[in-house]
């Protein structure tokens, strides 16, 4: 019964913030925030401009709010909002760069026997050129299958391939470098 309750109260927030309700509104805002910010991060690397793509995105989903159809998480759609904003950010600043090669290779990074720490991985992504990085993040991170990720980026399916075993590959070695300076061996 509790679900149903929560469910309902998420409804009715949405319809009052499609009514220009601003309390509706920061209370979306306030509720989705911290986690929109860490996925706009995960595309931007510099914080200043993640948190604006946020913002800005979240302009996004207020003035589009009325074509949520209540059709699957609510919270997936503003993802998906936050996602494509940072890609029309990337390609308009000419960020993003893909190698147009149908090369890659299939296999899994090995299994790191040590923690990294959140902030750790997140500079290991960072320091992936844009093309890996975004990729990676689709992929990994958001669950996109190549071809949509092609159809997404404007790229072939190959090179979404591609990308994802190359990035695999350097975070890799980035991983092995520091496996390497915390055993002394470097």
């Amino acid at each position: 019964m509790k679900v149903i309750a929560l469910h309902q109260e998420e409804k009715d927030i949405i319809r009052l913030a499609v009514d220009n309700n601003r309390h509706a509104q920061h209370r979306i805002y306030t509720t989705y925030s911290p986690k929109m910010l860490s996925v706009c991060r995960q595309y931007i690397k510099d914080l200043q401009q993640a948190e604006d793509i946020m913002i800005t995105s979240f302009m996004k989903v207020f003035t589009k709010l009325k074509d949520f159809e209540h059709k699957g998480s609510f919270e997936g759609w503003i993802r998906r909002i936050m996602v494509n904003e940072c890609i029309s950010y990337l390609r308009v600043n000419k960020k993003m760069n893909f190698l147009e090669d149908e090369y890659y290779i299939e296999g899994t990074v090995n299994d790191v026997e040590w923690q990294l720490s959140v902030g750790e991985i997140q500079c290991l992504i960072d320091n992936l050129p844009e093309g890996y990085k975004m990729v990676f993040n689709l992929y990994i991170v958001e669950g996109y299958k190549h071809h949509e990720i092609a159809q997404m980026l404007s790229i072939n399916e190959g090179t979404s391939k591609s990308q994802l075993s190359h990035a695999r590959k350097m975070l890799q070695e980035q991983i092995n470098k520091l496996k390497s300076y915390s055993n002394g061996t470097e």
